[in-house]
């Protein structure tokens, strides 16, 4: 929805020359990848391997190379993000730390050559050709459309955030010294060619980042040249390096990853301080005291048998748990991950078409970004949340902002709906809960099946869920 008198209104010309150069972009690299939902964009991503075969078979336990030798699908990768794009980036103002890192590894250890402020194309060509310097963009997703899409779905697809790099490495030189990573990583080579070379891990899905030395590692498992079109899956974990060979004049390629702090032990973190505080509202043995001194004490041994029997009362009030309470790790994720690529398109953000009636049939929009929630702040509360939206302008500064979170808490709920510093409030009863979830469950649903007491209720839900865009009528 376009900001009334704001920056939108005010792009004109400029806003339609950019929308026009990305569809002469798309139209002369077609898509390879299919958009048409989470699920098929990640197979298209893997193909010819099947999620099946990829989960059983490689996802956090062995890397997987995918050679494509296919000039469409070369074609499509090189127009994710080429070095000519360097120049027309650089003139919209980028800065070295923030959206770009200049460095080499030399001796084994990696040397950063940024300056300061910010980044200006000839120094940057310059340490890129006479200093051999590999080129770090951060985040290129917020310049490519494309890369929007691509991380966008799969953060609905994993439920998890992913974030991407674009390297590019001249001839004969390396970026970055042997070392592993605390994420799942998708590598996409888009121009040039770089050799690989993988090892076993010293630390099984790990859970942060590390250098590795030459003489720690051993013999690469693995070694091959990735070609454009190719395509790289190696878990957390695996110690890896590469370089540019001679004679390849560079390399680019975009490295997709995810699943950062995004395990069993990071939800039970996060998970267990809820369930703990559900559970002492009806199990008097977890408000008993602890021990005198036991603060004090530095060797706890006699309370671990106390301890080991409070944990297996939580354990059995969380078999018959049907909600946990919110945690951090969802409203990081709701908060953080990309919002749904409009491309040049806002209709999707402004209420249009017939009013919703009683008989209509309606649907959520944009129902792989809506998650209902519990709050843990609020008795008996719990949330709806979609993320921001973006109307794609081709800059950063040309996309609109748009938020909507839902709550719901004892006695009313309070729907935000925020665009850019604008902030506006419905109030509905906790009894539309159900009604809800009954919406976000549903592929479609007629008004009067709803679930509430009366049409009257239904209809105001529908329509007021209209006025804010969140559903459509079919």
């Amino acid at each position: 929805m376009p900001k009334k008198g704001g920056k939108h209104a005010e792009m004109g010309k400029e806003m339609q020359a950019q929308c026009k150069r990305a569809k002469v972009e798309a139209a002369c690299s077609p898509s390879i990848m299919n958009f048409e939902n989470p699920d098929s964009l990640f197979g298209s991503l893997i193909s010819p391997i099947k999620q099946e075969m990829f989960f059983r078979e490689y996802w956090e336990q062995k890397p997987l190379l995918v050679r494509r030798n296919d000039p469409l699908v070369a074609a499509y990768y090189q127009s994710l993000f080429q070095l000519s794009d360097l120049k027309e980036l650089c003139s919209q103002g980028l800065y070295y730390g923030r959206d770009v890192n200049i460095c080499r590894c030399m001796n084994g250890k990696k040397k950063v050559l940024n300056k300061e402020g910010k980044v200006n194309y000839m120094q940057l060509k310059k340490d890129f050709d006479q200093k051999k310097a590999t080129i770090q963009f951060h985040q290129p997703q917020r310049f490519k459309e494309e890369l929007w899409k691509i991380q966008e779905k799969l953060e609905c697809y994993f439920g998890s955030l992913v974030g991407s790099n674009v390297y590019i490495t001249p001839q004969g030189s390396q970026g970055l010294p042997p070392h592993y990573d605390d994420v799942e990583v998708f590598i996409l080579q888009l121009e040039g060619e770089k050799h690989w070379r993988l090892y076993k891990p010293t630390v099984h899905l790990a859970r942060e980042y590390n250098v590795e030395s030459e003489d720690r590692i051993g013999n690469p498992t693995h070694e091959f040249i990735l070609k454009p079109g190719d395509l790289l899956y190696f878990p957390r974990g695996t110690i890896h390096q590469a370089d540019t060979p001679l004679g390849i004049s560079y390399s680019t390629h975009v490295t997709i990853s995810t699943y950062q702090n995004n395990s069993w032990g990071d939800f039970l973190l996060d998970a267990i301080p809820g369930l703990v505080f559900d559970t002492a509202k009806e199990d008097v043995a977890l408000r008993t005291s602890i021990p005198r001194q036991l603060l004090m004490q530095v060797d706890i041994a006699d309370s671990t048998k106390k301890l080991s029997s409070l944990l297996r009362r939580l354990a059995d009030h969380l078999e018959n748990t049907r909600e946990l309470r919110s945690s951090d790790m969802k409203k990081d994720f709701i908060m953080n991950r990309l919002p749904p690529c409009l491309g040049c398109d806002a209709d999707p953000l402004m209420p249009g078409g017939k009013l919703p009636k009683i008989d209509s049939k309606i649907r959520l929009q944009f129902r792989d970004h809506a998650i209902i929630t519990v709050e843990p702040d609020q008795e008996n509360s719990v949330s709806i949340m979609k993320p921001p939206l973006y109307a794609w302008g081709g800059e950063c500064e040309g996309r609109e902002l748009l938020l909507w979170t839902l709550h719901l808490t004892e006695g009313f709920t309070f729907f935000s709906f925020f665009f850019s510093q604008q902030t506006h409030g419905l109030r509905f009863p906790l009894s539309y809960l159900d009604a809800l979830k009954q919406l976000w469950r549903s592929s479609a649903v007629y008004v009067k099946e709803l679930n509430l007491n009366s049409d009257e209720e239904k209809e105001n839900l529908a329509l007021s869920l209209w006025t804010e865009c969140l559903i459509e009528v079919l």
